[in-house]
């Protein structure tokens, strides 16, 4: 058997496992085991594989420090609070929720990246679509799904795969950035808007909101989270 025909074993299994999680171990696991069996079956040098290794730290390290502040910020429960916010606000309108939550979907895609979207903000959306009593979370929770994606190219922040696509030193600047990806981004938001409201129009047409949503308090603690948060997003934008 080829070496090509080998790799593209080996990734498919990968993928199967990271996908399907077999005996409940972490889709960790099973990505570290394809990458090694690469190595073993002779279709990835050792030293390549050592090489791709190290030229992630930067991706590390971003992720590994967004990923805390974003955990500190759940535990002082700095995500309820801006899903509670936004379901107290809708004011009984699984619409005006709906945007709602698309529009914090979007800032936080935007500035803490898609990961603090689809890990962090998403139990948060569900515990207050379920503290409003409403019939059928799904719609805002396909919100944090997909506008993960959709805003994952505002910003060279908004998505972790933007640091390894331009890993190599050919980052573009800020502006440079806005001026290949802002427009997609714009038209990306906009369709997957469009989309999930036709497809959830009945769910947003019968369900129902309760007006009496108790808005979690902030702490002192979760306003410092809230600070590092704003201060970290401000200071990883100016430096592109």
């Amino acid at each position: 058997m080829s070496t090509f025909s080998l790799t593209w074993i080996v990734a498919g299994l990968t993928v199967t496992g990271v996908v399907l999680r077999p005996f409940a171990w972490p889709e960790a696991v099973w990505a570290l085991a394809g990458a090694t069996l690469l190595v073993v079956v002779g279709s990835l040098a050792p030293s390549t594989a050592l090489e791709a290794v190290g030229r992630g730290t930067d991706v590390y390290l971003f992720l590994i420090g967004m990923m805390l502040l974003s955990e500190i910020a759940r535990r002082e429960r700095l995500f309820d609070w801006l899903a509670a916010f936004a379901t107290s606000h809708a004011r009984g309108s699984p619409r005006r929720l709906f945007v709602l939550i698309y529009g914090c979907g979007i800032l936080v895609t935007a500035f803490l990246s898609n990961d603090a979207t689809a890990v962090v903000l998403t139990p948060a959306v569900y515990a207050a679509c379920k503290a409003a009593k409403v019939r059928d979370p799904m719609p805002y929770l396909l919100i944090c799904a997909f506008i993960a994606n959709a805003a994952s190219f505002v910003l060279p922040i908004s998505n972790p795969a933007n640091l390894v696509l331009f890993g190599n030193g050919t980052m573009p600047s800020l502006l440079h950035w806005l001026s290949l990806f802002a427009l997609p981004s714009v038209v990306a938001i906009l369709v997957t808007f469009a989309a999930l409201w036709w497809t959830q129009r009945k769910a947003l047409t019968e369900d129902t909101v309760s007006t009496t949503v108790e808005v979690v308090s902030l702490t002192r603690q979760a306003r410092l989270a809230g600070l590092a948060l704003c201060v970290t997003a401000v200071l990883l934008v100016a430096v592109s």
